[in-house]
């Protein structure tokens, strides 16, 4: 019988764990995104294969698509969520999922989990208004509310475990390398036909 909790698989779960032990290599993932331009401040990413333990991915039959747009009061259309507010969902989406795993793995059972974000930004630096004003959030609150029968201490002990290894809260809270690469690529009816070319060599922020 399988042991099931939070609608984890527990076992699979720890499974998981022992393997990465015995073979480190299964832990290095590399994830993908390749996003176009739709007019406007509307953006499509398509999002399919990665590589993890040890291989290509390919289970997923068809790719998952993201849109974002910007609001009226930001030149938008509302079609979809902007790229600040996607990155507060990628947020609580990850710290969602550690909650859970940890809460399964050590017998905790989530009646509820909730969590509340709110991010503060200057549109200055994004406007380019002022040099000393980051364009990025100023700060984000972040707010769990939790309804189990375990004790406050045990869920704090989670909560605390699960600020020190949730993947994107790493990258929110601490500088990552990020090489950045301009390519153009002509129009197909120009002389030549299409051809693509680098305009700047790669660099790292």
């Amino acid at each position: 019988m399988r042991n099931i909790q939070n609608g984890v698989n527990v076992d699979q779960l720890m499974s998981t764990v022992d393997a990465i032990q015995d073979n480190p290599d299964l832990a290095r993932f590399q994830f993908r995104a390749k996003s176009e331009w739709g007019g406007g401040g509307r953006a499509k990413t398509s999002i399919k294969s990665f590589y993890g333990a040890g291989q290509e991915d390919t289970s997923r039959d068809a790719p998952f698509i993201v849109e974002a747009d910007e609001p009226p009061v930001l030149l938008g259309d509302n079609h979809a969520p902007n790229a600040v507010e996607l990155v507060l969902s990628a947020l609580t989406s990850c710290l969602t999922v550690g909650f859970a795993y940890n809460a399964a793995t050590q017998g905790v059972k989530l009646n509820s989990l909730e969590f509340g974000m709110e991010g503060d930004v200057d549109l200055r630096g994004f406007l380019g208004m002022s040099g000393s004003m980051r364009p990025g959030f100023e700060n984000i609150q972040v707010t769990c509310r939790v309804s189990s029968d375990a004790t406050p201490e045990k869920l704090n002990e989670i909560w605390e475990h699960v600020q020190r290894t949730s993947p994107v809260l790493d990258i929110c809270c601490n500088p990552v390398p990020v090489t950045l690469t301009l390519e153009q690529v002509m129009p197909e009816n120009a002389a030549g036909g299409e051809r693509q070319e680098s305009l700047s060599a790669a660099s790292e922020s």
